[in-house]
């Protein structure tokens, strides 16, 4: 089957095309280095010639409501409209958990995101997952004499986990809102993880909380991004395990993606 990936180059969108093909279906990159702009349509009729279903884990880098909104609308509904017109029969998109209950810029983007998926021209699923193991790896990667990591609690799941679940649902029927997903280490603290990691790695610099902010701030800290007791338990492993299998600095996950928490979520080049 021929499946579109909306940000197929990110670290998310990458192992979303991988799962594809290793299941013998045909991914269809819909990126800006494959000629696709979604922000204006350009180029969407034809990559989606012949595609019967789409996955979206196109991201923008922002933290503020207003260009957030304004990426997730252009983006989305011009997918989704050349969806309708492709005849694309499922379209699946990535959100977050806690995008619902956490007063964030980018937030505001998703929650427009998901409104249209709902409520689109072509059958839809969103898939709220929470933090990735990656985030860990992208705090460390930034250079300067300290490593920033966000407050917040979470209960991380790797994304090559949710790339496989992706996958998996945009080959069922469309479900709406699908029950969420969620690593199965509970009330971890991003700081914590982030140091686990720089130790495996032999790492000296030290590892600053950065408490975020207002409102958001206190959603993160206070369990807003920790999921419902009917949220679906990854097989990912732990934070531990996980570190044990990176702790050489080939993480991969949410490349091309800003910072989840602090600066912004998913992935892949629009």
């Amino acid at each position: 089957m021929r499946i579109a990936v909306a940000g197929g180059t990110g670290w998310t969108g990458r192992p979303v095309v991988e799962a594809l093909r290793g299941d013998g279906h045909k991914p269809v990159v819909l990126a800006r280095s494959a000629g696709v702009d979604l922000t204006t349509g350009a180029g969407l009729d034809e990559k989606l010639d012949g595609v019967r279903a789409v996955i979206d884990v196109s991201n923008v880098a922002t933290t503020g409501a207003r260009r957030s909104i304004a990426f997730f609308e252009a983006a989305t509904g011009r997918l989704l409209e050349a969806g309708r017109r492709a005849g694309v029969a499922h379209h699946v998109a990535l959100s977050i958990v806690g995008v619902d209950r956490v007063d964030f810029g980018y937030y505001a983007g998703k929650r427009r995101q998901e409104e249209l998926v709902l409520n689109g021209p072509v059958p839809g699923t969103v898939l709220r997952a929470t933090q990735f193991h990656e985030f860990a790896a992208q705090c460390l990667a930034r250079g300067g004499p300290v490593t920033i990591a966000p407050k917040m609690l979470c209960q991380p799941v790797a994304v090559a986990e949710v790339a496989r679940h992706l996958v998996d649902l945009v080959l069922r029927e469309p479900a709406g809102l699908a029950p969420e997903l969620a690593g199965p280490e509970e009330h971890l603290r991003m700081e914590d993880m982030v140091r686990r990691l720089s130790r495996a790695r032999g790492a000296r610099r030290p590892v600053l909380a950065l408490r975020i902010p207002g409102r958001a701030g206190r959603g993160f800290t206070g369990g807003g991004l920790l999921p419902p007791a009917l949220a679906r338990a990854a097989r990912s492993p732990s934070t531990r395990g996980w570190t044990r299998r990176r702790r050489s600095g080939n993480a991969t996950a949410h490349a091309a993606e800003p910072p989840r928490a602090a600066e912004s979520h998913r992935a892949g080049e629009p």
